[in-house]
């Protein structure tokens, strides 16, 4: 039998326990976080990561959902997909931004850096921060850089000096940088997939390639490869990157716990990247498969010099501030 008293009661403790909870007023945050890796590398250990955190620290006002190889979008497309907020953090290579910023391809220039922990500082100062924001402009907000680790050179000969890759045709993504990089030294170079990089080194399509020591080891590159000169020379990383109206428009109290996670997750991501690196390394010298050449400080500022050239040419497009910025963060400062 209807009992009012009972029922305004009931809904009396119901409004109370409601009041208490703002978080239950509204559906959950929805954040799709797609990338184009498998969930046992860096970049997918961190989507999970976030995710984890996200659930634990944010129960009922945040919710992750993680898409990895590509099963939401792909390469081709999940930037588009983002801007119209179908997707709302994705971690593409810095490559992939060079439509929308060529600050960014300071990160191409070759011998730049003088090794991860100069990119670390160069990315946590704030000229670095200021790039994390260059692509406001297209509804693009960068959150974090995450590694994927520092590149080195794989040919069919020795690399000792610039010299010894003239003639030489090296595999590269697509970027006027690294066109031009290569280009310097008197070596070509060919826009592939990096699917297709093994069977072009083994047909002989093309005789070297640039990766850091993790992407060689997991597509057995060393087995094609005979040398690998240890030149540090760039660096290959991801932004993290949500759409900008979405991201200002999550409250700010919620924002800055997300902000926080992220932090916590690019440590972990980016420790996670230098092991792997430096694991495979060794692996790849194990394997006696291929010689790893490890550059004297009078090679290295041969190559550096060589490609001194490069940085001129790109200044006017990435800023000279920028590239300043870079130059100042190694321990010993070049002229």
């Amino acid at each position: 039998m209807f009992n009012p008293v009972r029922a305004l009661a009931t809904c009396a403790l119901a409004l109370a326990a409601f009041s208490a909870n703002p978080a239950l007023a509204d559906e959950p945050i929805l954040i799709k976080f797609s990338h184009v890796v498998a969930d046992g590398t860096p970049k997918g250990q961190g989507a999970l990561l976030f995710k984890q955190l996200v659930e634990e620290r944010l129960a009922g006002k945040v919710t992750v959902e993680v898409y990895p190889n590509s099963s939401l979008y792909g390469d081709a497309n999940e930037l588009e997909a983002l801007q119209k907020d179908e997707v709302q953090l994705l971690a593409p290579s810095l490559a992939k931004f060079e439509q929308y910023t060529k600050q960014l391809q300071v990160f191409d220039l070759p011998f730049l850096f003088d090794d991860i922990e100069a990119v670390n500082r160069f990315q946590k100062r704030s000229k670095g921060r200021q790039l994390l924001r260059s692509m406001e402009d297209h509804n693009i907000v960068g959150l974090a850089y995450w590694h994927n680790g520092m590149k080195q050179l794989s040919a069919t000969r020795a690399l000792h000096t610039p010299g010894d890759a003239n003639g030489l045709s090296f595999r590269i993504q697509p970027s006027a940088v690294l066109e031009a990089q290569f280009r310097q030294i008197g070596a070509s170079s060919q826009k592939l997939p990096f699917a297709e990089v093994f069977n072009a080194l083994k047909s002989g399509q093309v005789q070297g390639a640039e990766n850091p020591w993790s992407n060689i080891y997991s597509k057995q590159l060393h087995e094609v490869q005979p040398f690998i000169s240890e030149t540090n020379h760039g660096v290959l990383d991801y932004m993290l990157v949500s759409n900008s109206r979405f991201w200002y428009s999550i409250p700010h109290h919620i924002r800055t716990e997300l902000e926080a996670i992220i932090d916590e997750v690019t440590y972990v991501v980016n420790q996670q990247a230098e092991a792997a690196n430096q694991t495979d390394r060794q692996r790849i010298i194990d394997s006696g498969r291929s010689q790893v050449i490890t550059l004297t400080g009078e090679e290295r500022e041969a190559w550096r010099n060589a490609m001194r050239p490069v940085w001129q040419q790109f200044e006017s497009v990435i800023g000279s501030d920028v590239i300043k910025a870079a130059q100042t963060v190694n321990r010993k400062q070049h002229k």
